[in-house]
């Protein structure tokens, strides 16, 4: 008996919406739905918010590695925080790149880096706070 083969038809992945769930982060509820351009800033913040590896619930590839710069010079610092933010960010395939960093230092042990992080909705101004 000769083994028959069967064609297989590939298909195009579709697109995941970006519905979902609004978190009021001051009064610490969830109640209604946001989309598109809102939907993504709060998607940015849960991933900078979040250290990666730490949570069994969320994916490998999910939230930042910002804690392996605590304790590194300033000047090393901002080269890593630059490579771990984007590398967090662009996880995330709604997000095309994050770019215009900059760095302040308000005291001591802290850097605050902004940036503009480019979307497939359009781009939004982010600022986290690093220890170091």
């Amino acid at each position: 008996m000769i083994p028959q083969t069967a064609e297989y038809k590939f298909t195009q992945l579709a697109e995941q919406p970006t519905r979902t769930y609004f978190v009021d982060f001051d009064k610490g509820r969830c109640g209604g739905y946001i989309d598109g351009i809102a939907a993504m800033k709060q998607a940015i913040f849960l991933i900078l918010s979040t250290p990666r590896f730490r949570h069994m619930i969320f994916s490998w590839n999910y939230g930042h590695e910002l804690s392996d710069i605590f304790g590194e010079d300033t000047a090393l610092a901002k080269c890593e925080a630059k490579r771990l933010i984007t590398e967090a960010l662009m996880q995330d395939e709604r997000i095309r790149s994050a770019d215009g960093f900059e760095f302040a230092a308000p005291e001591k042990g802290v850097l605050s880096v902004s940036f503009t992080v480019n979307t497939v909705f359009g781009e939004l101004e982010q600022s986290v706070e690093v220890r170091t």
